[in-house]
């Protein structure tokens, strides 16, 4: 089984860090090489450009993909099913029009020229607008355009909206919110080692921003201790063989850890341990 995977840019090293957490270490994954391997005799990671990705899965170079959602919905050839939200690459596409302009809302850009990276996204916002413009494809300093008569507005992606700050242009609409995903074609979802990558890359997410607790807790202070614990569920509890204690392991949030560990020691909890999780597969 074959993983398209960014091979540069911003999206790489989380890409690539994803895997190795999961367990799929990649093996002399060097720059400029198209395929590695990994410590799985059945997965390969084909690097390609982000943009390439979801056509390389929809054509079958690559069973599943892990991309920006704003790449799927511009560059798929076919329908690709999203597997997971994997959380990182965050951004958006907007609308946005010179801040002294008369570009106001949508509809103020009837008969207008609208400059872009993603024409097949600009044009699908359009249509379900009902809006009529015309869209012109630019392959970068897309925020010029409407500076230089070549568009009245543009679509293009902003993660902080520094960059059309910069060049005194304002958000008009939303277009789309995407984050990186992984994704797959409908004929290998339910593959099994499609779902081996799945879980692993979810056990990964599902783990992040937890701690693992561990205490003794004598048996008469339990139930105090267990309404202190802002845990996933109830607390595992086992004897201690030959002791009046208890041993006490409960799964918590990251930020309420401090606190936690503060009520525990006031309601009878000792030899306190926490840990970082690197998996937890629900």
């Amino acid at each position: 089984m074959r993983i398209a995977v960014p091979n540069k840019g911003r999206l790489h090293d989380p890409s690539v860090e994803l895997l190795d957490r999961a367990g799929l270490h990649v093996v002399d994954g060097a720059d400029r090489k198209l395929y590695a391997d990994t410590v799985d005799p059945d997965v390969t990671v084909l690097y390609a450009r982000a943009a390439d990705i979801p056509e390389y899965v929809a054509d079958g170079a690559a069973d599943i993909g892990i991309t920006g959602l704003d790449q799927v919905e511009e560059h798929a050839s076919g329908d690709l099913v999203e597997l997971l939200d994997l959380g990182f690459g965050q951004c958006k596409l907007v609308l946005a029009a010179p801040e002294d302009g008369d570009v106001q809302g949508v509809e103020d850009l009837e008969g207008g020229t609208v400059a872009t990276e993603f024409p097949t996204i600009t044009r699908e916002f359009f249509d379900e607008q009902g809006v009529d413009v015309t869209i012109t494809e630019v392959s970068g300093a897309t925020e010029l355009t409407p500076h230089v008569d070549i568009a009245d507005a543009i679509v293009d992606i902003t993660s902080t909206g520094t960059t059309l700050r910069m060049n005194r242009l304002g958000v008009v609409a939303d277009v789309l919110e995407s984050s990186v995903r992984l994704f797959a074609r409908p004929d290998v979802v339910d593959d099994e080692k499609v779902e081996q990558v799945r879980m692993a890359l979810e056990s990964v997410k599902s783990a992040e921003g937890k701690r693992y607790l561990m205490m003794n807790v004598p048996e008469d202070d339990l139930d105090a201790v267990e309404d202190v614990i802002p845990g996933l569920g109830g607390p595992t509890v086992m004897d201690i063989a030959g002791s009046d204690m208890v041993a006490v392991h409960v799964v918590v949030d990251e930020d309420q850890v401090f606190e936690t560990i503060t009520d525990l020691k006031a309601e009878g909890a000792s030899d306190i341990l926490v840990t970082e999780i690197e998996r937890m597969v629900e």
